[in-house]
C-alpha cells in the first residue's frame, strides 16, 4: 500500500508521497513514487503514484517516450512539448492505457487487478498551474477551487486535517506543514505506509523548483510535527469536557435534551417486539 497527497494553492502546488510496499507481512520494501520533469523556464510536472507497482513502473517508463497524435497532423504530443497539462495528462492516459493493452490480459489470468492510481501536476509555459488524478483506465478528474487536493492510496487516516485546513488561500509553506501532519497520521494508523518521504514544494510561475527533499526517520522537522502533533491532539482533546451521566452541574448536557429521538429500548425478555 502507500499514501500520496497533492495540493493545488493560488501560491503553488505541494506534493508528498511515502515509499513503502509490501506483498504480505514479510514483504516489505522500499520503492519511490514520485518522479519529476522538469525544463526550467518552460515546464514543471511531478507525477506521484499508487497500486500495482509493475504497472505503475511500466507507466512511468513508457511516459518518457509516449506519444499522441497532434489533432492538425503536426508533431506528436509528448509530455516534453505539449502546451498545456491537459494535453500532458492526456498522454499519460495514454501511457497507462498502453500499458494495459500490453499487460492486461496476462495480468487477469494470473488473478491481478490492473490496479494504478495517480497523480500528475504542474505547469507548462504561461499557463496556469493544474492537477489531475488519473485513473486505471487512463481517464482523469481535474482539481478545482472547491477540491484543490488530491489524494490516492491509503487516504481516510490523512484526509480529515486536508478538509479542515486546506483552501485556495492557503500559504505555500503552511499547506507542506498540513500535508506532513496527513501523512503523519496515515503512518500512525496504517504499517503498510512508511519512511522515507518524498516532498516537493512548487511555487507558482517559476517552472522550476530546488524545494526537493527526502524525510526519513532522523528529519528534525518531521520529529518535530510528529511530536508536536500528538502533544497538541492530547491537549485539546484533554481540554474537552467529559459527558455528565450522574446529573452533576453542566452547561452541555448529553441525556435528555433531544424532543425529537428517544433513547435506544432496551430488550428485557423474549416476548418484547423490537418495533
Amino acid at each position: 500500500m502507500t499514501y500520496c497527497v497533492a495540493v493545488k494553492l493560488k501560491a503553488g502546488l505541494v506534493f508528498l508521497s511515502d515509499s513503502r510496499t509490501n506483498a504480505g507481512l514479510d514483504q516489505i520494501s522500499t520503492f519511490r513514487k514520485m518522479i519529476v520533469y522538469e525544463k526550467p523556464g518552460d515546464r514543471f510536472m511531478c507525477l506521484l503514484s499508487a497500486g500495482n507497482l509493475s504497472i505503475s513502473q511500466s507507466v512511468r517508463e513508457i511516459l518518457q517516450v509516449e506519444k499522441l497524435p497532434h489533432h492538425d497532423g503536426g508533431e506528436p504530443i509528448t509530455i516534453w512539448n505539449a502546451t498545456s497539462m491537459f494535453d500532458a495528462a492526456r498522454v499519460l492516459g495514454s501511457a497507462v492505457r498502453h500499458v494495459f493493452e500490453r499487460d492486461g490480459e496476462a495480468l487477469q489470468r494470473a488473478g491481478v487487478d490492473f490496479n494504478v492510481s495517480m497523480i500528475f501536476g504542474g505547469q507548462i509555459g504561461h499557463e496556469g498551474m493544474r492537477l489531475f488524478q488519473v485513473y486505471s483506465a487512463g481517464n482523469f478528474i481535474e482539481a478545482t477551487p472547491e477540491t484543490p487536493f488530491f489524494q490516492v492510496g491509503e487516504s481516510k487516516y490523512g484526509k480529515p486535517v486536508l478538509d479542515r485546513v486546506i483552501t485556495p488561500d492557503t500559504p505555500l509553506d503552511e499547506a507542506a506543514k498540513c500535508a506532513l501532519v496527513s501523512m503523519d497520521s496515515t503512518l500512525k494508523s496504517n504499517l503498510s505506509v512508511g519512511l522515507p518521504l518524498d516532498l516537493v514544494v512548487y511555487e507558482a510561475d517559476t517552472l522550476k523548483t530546488d524545494r526537493i527533499t527526502c524525510i526519513d526517520e532522523n528529519n528534525p522537522y518531521f520529529r518535530m510535527v510528529r511530536n508536536t502533533w500528538g502533544q497538541k491532539l492530547r491537549e485539546v482533546f484533554d481540554s474537552i469536557e467529559d459527558p455528565a451521566w450522574d446529573g452533576a452541574p453542566t452547561s452541555v448536557p448529553l441525556m435528555g435534551c433531544s424532543t425529537r429521538s428517544q433513547p435506544l429500548k432496551k430488550i428485557s425478555n423474549a416476548d418484547e417486539k423490537l418495533i
